[in-house]
């Protein structure tokens, strides 16, 4: 494994979990894990358990993320968050571009660009995600489906921001269909991204991605 890159296992708790619920379930995440250094451990709750877990993991090893961001400071935004509220709970990292954002929110890869570089200017982490669906993979387009995604989300971000990013390969065709990815597919995937970025920022940022 690459000296320089630390991995980074993240949690997305989706719409579950009421603060109670959400106290529990990261009282024994710390409990169980609160002496492992051998990667970053990132949850994300829903935003109304933020403040409640954050004071929770105030002294702890596990990081906390949220699952959706604006890209605007403030204003007229039913229903949406900004950095600097999730900032507010010590938010380390921010989740953008999940399938389900892209699917039932009509989020674009444009649209999720312009926030990691939100996220990024306000000192967040972004973990972006890609994946193709089931008709794309059986129709071979994997590589041009994520490969495309992959240059629309981190377009404008100068090597030292893309670098910061994490990338989460998220195959749409294994969510729901009872198919699973095997480790060889995401690697096949990973693989495949990583030799686009180092032909976009070059191979020292290729290798720093998460």
């Amino acid at each position: 494994m690459d000296k320089e890159r630390r991995p980074i296992i993240a949690g997305n708790w989706k719409m579950n979990k009421t603060v109670d619920q959400a106290l529990a379930l990261v009282r024994g995440l710390h409990r169980d894990l609160g002496r492992f250094d051998e990667a970053d451990i990132v949850v994300c709750p829903p935003f109304t358990a933020l403040a409640a877990v954050s004071r929770e993991l105030l002294h702890s090893n596990i990081r906390l993320g949220a699952q959706n961001m604006n890209e605007l400071p403030g204003g007229a935004r039913t229903g949406e968050i900004s950095a600097g509220m999730l900032k507010e709970f010590l938010v380390r990292h921010v989740i953008l571009g999940h399938s389900e954002r892209r699917q039932f929110h009509g989020e674009t890869s444009a649209l999720v660009a312009v926030r990691t570089r939100a996220a990024l200017q306000a000192g967040l982490l972004p973990i972006v995600c890609l994946g193709e669906t089931l008709e794309e993979r059986e129709a071979g387009r994997t590589s041009e489906v994520v490969e495309r995604q992959l240059l629309e989300s981190l377009e404008g971000l100068t090597p030292e921001q893309a670098g910061d990013a994490v990338l989460a390969y998220e195959p749409v065709w294994a969510i729901g269909t009872g198919r699973t990815a095997t480790a060889a597919q995401a690697q096949e995937v990973h693989a495949l991204l990583r030799a686009r970025i180092a032909a976009v920022h070059g191979p020292e940022v290729a290798r720093r991605v998460r």
